[in-house]
Formats: structure tokens, sequence, C-alpha cells
């Protein structure tokens, strides 16, 4: 069991039940945590800021197989307009943070969608399928500026 994260204001924090941590199967969280920690930009992506700090996960250095990076390229999209096109990158974005768990064997499809709401806001929607069936469908908010 893992620790369970939620969405509170506009960002991940321990979920509490009665006061105690609230656990889960570990799926919600690493869900989550795929999607908004940052992964180390790609030697051709464009950093939003100019600035030349391609991010990423300190663990990636010592991953078990050569390669392995953690999280997502999102915040690649800080400065984007909202486009169709952005949010087609969104998504693939989104599917390269979770492909994970397909190659792990914890799920057997994945499917994400993006969507605008709200100014400066994109939606994603994960949606994963597990062997036994069972679904995980929730929904992420990125905060665009």
């Amino acid at each position: 069991m893992d620790i369970t994260l939620d969405w509170l204001d506009q960002a991940l924090d321990v979920a509490l039940i009665d006061g105690d941590l609230a656990t889960d199967d570990g799926l919600r969280t690493a869900v989550a945590l795929s999607l908004l920690c940052d992964r180390r930009a790609e030697a051709d992506d464009i950093i939003p800021d100019g600035t030349d700090n391609r991010r990423g996960w300190w663990a990636d250095a010592i991953a078990d197989e050569d390669g392995d990076r953690w999280g997502s390229r999102l915040w690649l999209l800080g400065r984007e307009k909202e486009l169709p096109e952005v949010r087609r990158l969104a998504e693939a974005y989104a599917r390269e943070a979770l492909a994970w768990l397909l190659e792990d064997g914890v799920a057997t499809e994945i499917d994400v969608t993006a969507e605008t709401l709200g100014r400066d806001v994109l939606w994603l929607r994960p949606i994963i399928k597990r062997g036994d069936g069972s679904r995980l469908a929730d929904r992420y908010q990125y905060v665009w500026s």
C-alpha cells in the first residue's frame, strides 16, 4: 500500500481519512507522480524559460535500467498557447509518462485525453485499464502560465 495523494487547492497533497494517512494500492499515486513530476527534457526540446535547465528526476541517474526516466515533459508546455496541437502534444507527453505501466505489466491499456475547460488550464484525463478489468479514470489539472 502507498500513501494516497489527492488534489487540494490545485496541488497534490497527502490524503487524510479521519486524521490518518489514507492509502491505496499505489496506482492512483503512481499515475499522479508520473504525470506531475518533471521528466528530463530531450536534447532537442525547447526549454520554455529560455535557459538550459532540462530539469528531471534526480534518481534517473541510478535507475535500475539504463534510459529509464521518471515524470512527464508536460512542464515544457508551460508557456504554450491553448491550441489543438498543444493538447495533442500534452496527450503524447502523458502517454510517454505512463508507458512504464504497460512495460511493467501494471496496465493493459492506457488512453489519455486533454482538454481546456477554462482559461490557462489544461485538464488531462488518463484512463488506465488493468489486467483484471478494473479501470482508473482521474482528471489532473495543469495550469499554463
